[in-house]
């Protein structure tokens, strides 16, 4: 079949594959982009993923199975509040709590690293012991940024606020966040003691809770093999060794949703959108196989 008449829906999957009722998987599409810093486009981020989708091969080498018999349903993109991040994190934070009302697997596609607070704050409600996973480059800490406290700058401070979250892979932090997290004792594993310790993975994963919900700036990738991101920053992470870390995350923890963010498209060059693309469908894979 061409790809013209493939359904337009996160890996072209046919009815049968992405209906509502049948799928465990909702893909949250959120183009979201107000307080961005530096490179603009992460609101073309969700379409961009979905449209790279359509590549990728349903057979999983890895797992020996086709991951899609899941079901993966794919929302129409959640239109854009012009209130501000903290109103369109409370548009999110409703959409969110009925997929999960559905007993859905919510998985949002950013947009901008802003979004995840009202996803966190959905999947709070029905895990108390949650825990935040953050793969990014950039710590996210700061209390207000460009006088905005729900800023892209200041993700992760407002998702400390709900529960505790562990950075992954940090290689950027400002003073004022660097202060902030030696005040409150607050563990970090930066990107140069992950790949200086070879327990530091380990650790990081024994920080987290039982019930655990997945962050994923694709910054935290190196600008060699995800270069389409707001803010790119050398010295990052590669394709194998972060499907490893994320496998054993999955394999020891209950992953309980997801987001992927911070995905600006280059014209004319898919690279960054299909990795994302590829990833998405490797989680719900490692979530799929587990559950089954």
């Amino acid at each position: 079949m061409s790809e013209d008449f493939l359904p337009f829906n996160f890996l072209g999957l046919p009815e049968e594959l992405s209906s509502y009722s049948k799928s465990k998987f909702v893909v949250l599409s959120v183009p979201y982009e107000q307080t961005t810093s530096f490179r603009g486009g992460t609101k073309d981020g969700p379409l961009a993923i979905i449209n790279a989708s359509r590549q990728v091969e349903f057979f999983d080498e890895e797992l020996r199975r086709e991951s899609v018999q899941a079901g993966i349903h794919t929302l129409p993109e959640m239109f854009p509040t012009g209130l501000g991040p903290q109103a369109m994190n409370q548009k999110i934070y409703r959409q969110a709590k009925k997929l999960l009302k559905d007993k859905k697997f919510v998985i949002m596609l950013g947009g901008e690293h802003s979004i995840t607070y009202g996803c966190v704050k959905t999947h709070k409600e029905k895990y108390p012991d949650l825990s935040v996973l953050q793969l990014d480059a950039h710590a996210d800490l700061r209390d207000s940024y460009q006088e905005n406290r729900f800023s892209h700058a200041s993700a992760m401070r407002r998702v400390w606020e709900l529960c505790p979250v562990v950075g992954y892979g940090i290689r950027n932090i400002s003073l004022e966040e660097y202060k902030w997290v030696q005040e409150k004792k607050i563990k970090l594993f930066y990107a140069s003691e992950l790949k200086s310790r070879l327990t530091a993975p380990f650790e990081a994963v024994e920080q987290l809770s039982r019930d655990v919900y997945l962050t994923i700036d694709l910054d935290f990738f190196d600008p060699g093999v995800a270069p389409a991101v707001g803010t790119p920053e050398p010295g990052g992470f590669y394709w194998q060794e972060t499907l490893e870390f994320l496998r054993s995350v999955i394999e020891a923890k209950n992953v309980v949703g997801f987001d992927v963010v911070e995905l600006a498209p280059i014209p004319n060059q898919v690279v960054s959108e299909f990795l994302a693309a590829k990833l998405i469908y490797k989680l719900i894979g490692y979530l799929a196989s587990k559950k089954s």
